[in-house]
């Protein structure tokens, strides 16, 4: 039970448990931090897994050499990529027949419909976006999947938003993972760069309230 109970401490905080990871298991750190990433976006029930945090310290450990930068980018590009697609697909298979289930109240052909709408029409700033942002890209690709965002559009997003999301956290931690407050505040560093990022869209909608009210 204690080793059952470590090795679930482990992945669910591989983050705070990487250097001891590596010096014991080496090159099998690879398949824990594809298996981590794929699961933390692909499965809706994991979201509590690490997520910026695994990839900065994976950067910053890349730095001392006790990982490959470019490999690592790879693998964990493939793995978000893959991660958003699996959950993508649960949600278009399971979302419709869980919407149009007659005793399931509130949740109804017309909510999906709605969804559909909406994804078609700001779905690639979500997918992008959400992956900065802990537990939402969890369910951003499996919300995508409920409402039948229009797949090729879905997986253009999808492989922009997770390259986006790999290389910044990844490389931060390269590059700026030695630098204490960067470290300890990388969190509020993401959460600036998404602000900024929805920043003129904010503007644009307040523009258009505006105008809305002028008009009336």
């Amino acid at each position: 039970m204690e080793l059952i109970s470590n090795f679930i401490d482990i992945f669910l905080h591989l983050d705070k448990h990487l250097s001891a990871v590596i010096q014991a298991y080496g090159a099998f750190t690879y398949f824990l931090l594809f298996i981590i990433i794929f699961c933390e976006t692909g499965l809706v029930v994991t979201p509590i897994l690490p997520g910026d945090s695994l990839l900065f310290v994976a950067g910053t450990f890349a730095a001392t050499g006790a990982l490959d930068i470019r490999f690592l980018f790879i693998l964990l590009s493939i793995a978000a990529i893959a991660g958003d697609t699996a959950n993508y697909l649960i949600g278009h298979i399971v979302g419709p027949k869980v919407f149009t289930r007659e005793n399931v109240r509130f949740l109804n052909k017309e909510h999906l419909n709605r969804t559909h709408q909406f994804y078609e029409k700001y779905g690639g700033k979500t997918i992008i976006l959400a992956r900065f942002v802990p537990i939402i890209r969890t369910f951003a690709p499996f919300v995508a999947g409920i409402g039948s965002m229009t797949y090729v559009k879905f997986i253009s997003y999808n492989v922009v938003g997770g390259i986006l999301w790999i290389a910044i956290c990844v490389f931060a931690g390269f590059y700026f993972g030695n630098i204490s407050i960067v470290k300890n505040n990388f969190t509020l560093v993401i959460l600036t760069i998404v602000f900024l990022s929805i920043l003129p869209g904010v503007i644009e909608y307040i523009r258009h309230l505006r105008q809305k009210t002028i008009m009336h």
